[in-house]
């Protein structure tokens, strides 16, 4: 056989897919339809690594860089603050600045720092100020517009960002310095072996349902296409002649499916440029695969398509006479497919116990063929699950006979439907059981209490008057209940340090009123003019004795201590002998108090230099947004003033990214088996239209034929989905034995299940009313 006659056979072939007719049409564009969106998908799949080198790229230019330690004092040097806030659940960043020399550089983006008063914002937060739904943010930005940053400084394109200059910054009151932008993303830390592993299997569970319904797709129109190939034997083709003119034709829809797949990745990549998801948007420049990945998908699509149709055809005899299907069809073999999952599992298991969330690498290639031949095994079983279980259905209403003599005939077509869901559902259960197992070493607790108090600020102010009108104002913040406002100093202790030390011992002063007290320490009693020397019995705290040392009744101690105040005179005060010992407890923020408590009437705070104020407060969950009144007084107090969001866990960033990462592409994938199950039920109907339309001809009631379409569907769903989830324990098991972890949870399956079936009975009912057409008398037309 010559290279001429292939070519000869092939060209056959994709002519019979673009000029045979209005139906051959139909068949063709369905499948390049169903290839393309799979294309598509695969090429967003091969944008991801460059996507995330970009944001990276972008992020580590904007950063500035000290070295570890502050920048000198330059012509290039300026102060910095990153105060940052939230507005309705969205991060907004920001960086105030204030340059120190005539060449202090600007950040990625930005012709210039901003003058004083001046604020350059990203579009996305210039549009939010601009409407009526950014006006309460709008208040805690005091500076006046003049410019907008430009995509090189923006990580994406719905980012609120912005850069403003301030005239008040120093070091004094917490600013930093800086002299350039930019540093190295090698100083980042790498994923340890669990997220490698969730990474690894995520990508396995998220492309193969891909790489599944692409061979699904090009085998649209099976039965018609084996039809003509019949009439060709007829008139003097050969078997292996007829195979090739089949490849040719499901080679032209593969090829016509790239031109399909290329189009929509280019609507795909706009899409990102406005959507946001779970936080994450993108720049359309940013969704670019590379030129290998493109050739690699550009080659493996076509030769799938090729090799998938010539498998195809090896169970049908086609003959001069028309095309027949096996009469008794051989039973599907059980033990092929059983050996997949068994080289899966063989591959998986040597490495039970082998990752540890310290390794920063890991068998990559082993774990994900495992995964590979596992996830195939159980997709290549359904189809065998599927006809062992109809071939002994029998009895039972008219619709349930109708369909179950369709599956006994054909069960094929129905369980190749479902593979793609069988897939995506028996990794995402494996991924959710890894998830739940984990996460404990990803959250951990804060200690802080949020039934207490939701929000806390603190600032340091320049004497005690500052920082008590700081507390005074939120306290008259609309929404709040209540505020825990407190005033901190040091105390230190007066004479000769105490024993063979060679420092004087020292404790902090806190000053509050009465209802603050008594969230930092368990109080007897109390009322204004009070003093109590808390305890902390060493939990988070000093020992009981150094606080001695320092806080007794009767005693002076130094207001001003030397190591915040070197050579500045001492400013002393008595501890009243009245003063009681108690116990200090954990305040909102999970932070055990000690040292000298104090009302307001036992000291004047007007004596305290640079206090730390701090503010923990309560707010009213039924005033609309006021959280957001109350980082608005924050702003007019100062803005770079940060006010931070209680929470009872800490989620470690890379988890959460990889996380988040996963749901996204998660959900694009299940878009996309939406789709393709949608495509893949009305080319069946299609197939299947003049049959449909002789029932009714006869006196078959629609409903009937209605409620056997569904029955198809849902006997083929349901063997699926129980293989899912079966399978997606057994897998989930052996991936937690690679880690060394223990199932916490059996049921994370329902979730995944649940969102299976929804998605198969929503196809089903948008499948309907294209069946009802079929079923009209039109169908029984013949060309």
């Amino acid at each position: 056989m010559n290279v001429r006659t292939w070519a000869r056979d092939l060209t056959l072939g994709a002519r019979f897919a673009v000029a045979g007719g209005r139906r051959g049409w139909i068949r063709t564009a369905l499948t390049a339809v169903g290839v393309g969106l799979g294309v598509a998908l695969l090429l967003v799949a091969a944008s991801v690594p460059d996507l995330i080198q970009n944001r990276a790229d972008r992020s580590d230019a904007r950063a500035i860089f000290t070295g570890g330690e502050a920048a000198p004092r330059s012509d290039r040097s300026f102060l910095y603050v990153e105060p940052g806030t939230v507005f309705h659940g969205d991060p907004v960043q920001g960086v105030v600045v204030r340059a120190e020399g005539a060449h202090a550089p600007a950040p990625p983006g930005v012709a210039k720092l901003p003058a004083p008063g001046e604020m350059v914002v990203s579009p996305a937060l210039a549009e939010l100020l601009a409407s009526p739904r950014g006006a309460l943010l709008k208040e805690r930005f005091p500076y006046r517009i003049t410019g907008t940053i430009d995509e090189s400084g923006l990580i994406g394109p719905r980012e609120l960002l912005y850069y403003a200059g301030s005239s008040t910054l120093s070091t004094a009151t917490g600013a930093d310095r800086g002299d350039s932008f930019g540093y190295s993303a090698s100083r980042e830390r790498p994923f340890g072996g669990f997220l490698l592993l969730i990474t690894v299997v995520t990508c396995v569970v998220l492309l193969l349902p891909v790489l599944v319904f692409i061979a699904t797709a090009v085998r649209f129109g099976g039965d018609r296409r084996d039809q003509r190939l019949g009439a060709l034997r007829l008139v003097g083709a050969d078997t292996a002649m007829t195979r090739r003119i089949a490849a040719g034709e499901a080679l032209a829809g593969a090829l016509l499916g790239l031109v399909a797949g290329a189009g929509f990745f280019v609507l795909l990549r706009q899409v990102t440029g406005w959507a946001t998801v779970w936080n994450l948007n993108f720049f359309p420049s940013d969704v670019v695969p590379s030129l290998a990945l493109i050739a690699l998908i550009a080659l493996v699509v076509p030769v799938c398509a090729v090799v998938v149709t010539v498998v195809a055809l090896r169970g049908i005899s086609i003959e001069p006479l028309g095309v027949v299907r096996e009469a008794t069809p051989r039973p599907r073999r059980l033990w092929w497919r059983l050996a997949l999952v068994a080289v899966g599992l063989a591959l998986l298991l040597p490495l039970a116990g082998q990752i540890a969330v310290s390794d920063t690498s890991i068998a990559t290639y082993q774990v994900a063929a495992g995964a590979v031949l596992a996830l195939t095994g159980l997709t290549t079983l359904l189809p065998w699950l599927v006809e062992a279980a109809v071939k002994r259905l029998r009895g039972g209403p008219t619709a349930w006979q109708l369909a179950t003599r369709r599956l006994q005939l054909n069960s094929g077509t129905a369980a190749r439907a479902v593979s793609g869901i069988v897939v995506a559902a028996a990794g995402a259960i494996a991924l959710q059981m890894l998830f739940h197992s984990i996460q404990s070493d990803f959250m951990r607790p804060t200690n802080m209490d949020t039934a207490r108090a939701q929000l806390e600020t603190r600032m340091t102010a320049r004497d005690g008057s500052e920082a008590r009108k700081m507390i005074e104002r939120f306290s008259a913040a609309k929404g709040v209940e209540g505020v825990i406002g407190i005033i901190s100093s040091g105390a230190e202790r007066v004479g000769a340090p105490a024993g063979d030390r060679g420092f004087l011992s020292s404790t902090q002063l806190t000053v509050g009123d009465c209802r603050s007290l008594r969230e930092l320490a368990h109080l007897p009693s109390c009322r204004d003019g009070d003093v109590f020397i808390a305890l902390g019995h060493g939990e988070d705290a000093p020992d009981d004795d150094y606080v001695r040392e320092t806080a007794r009744p009767g005693v002076q101690v130094n207001l001003r201590p030397d190591y915040d105040h070197p050579g500045k005179d001492p400013v002393l005060w008595r501890i009243p002998a009245s003063a009681r010992t108690v116990d200090g407890r954990l305040d909102p923020m999970g932070a055990m108090q000690f040292g000298i408590l104090a009302t307001p009437s036992a000291i004047d705070v007007t004596r305290l230099d640079e206090p730390a104020a701090q503010a923990m407060i309560r707010v009213d969950p039924g005033v609309p947004d006021a959280a957001e009144h109350v980082r608005n007084a924050a702003a007019l107090i100062d803005p770079t003033m940060r006010v931070r969001t209680l929470q009872n866990f800490e989620r470690d960033a890379q988890y959460g990214s990889v996380r988040t990462g996963i749901f996204v592409a998660a959900s694009a994938t299940m878009a996309l088996i939406a789709v393709s199950l949608l495509v893949g039920s009305v080319e069946q109907l299609r197939d299947r239209r003049r049959l449909l339309a002789a029932q009714v001809a006869f006196g078959t009631p629609r409903t009937t034929l209605s409620w056997s379409v569904l029955w198809q569907t849902a006997v083929p769903i349901t063997l699926g989905l129980a293989l899912a989830t079966g399978g997606g324990l057994g897998l989930g098991v052996v991936l937690l034995r690679l880690i060394g972890k223990q199932v916490t949870d059996w049921w994370v399956f329902l979730p995944v299940v649940g969102v299976g079936a929804a998605l198969i009975a929503v196809v089903t009912l948008l499948s309907l009313p294209p069946m009802w057409r079929m079923m009209r008398p039109e169908g029984l037309r013949t060309e």
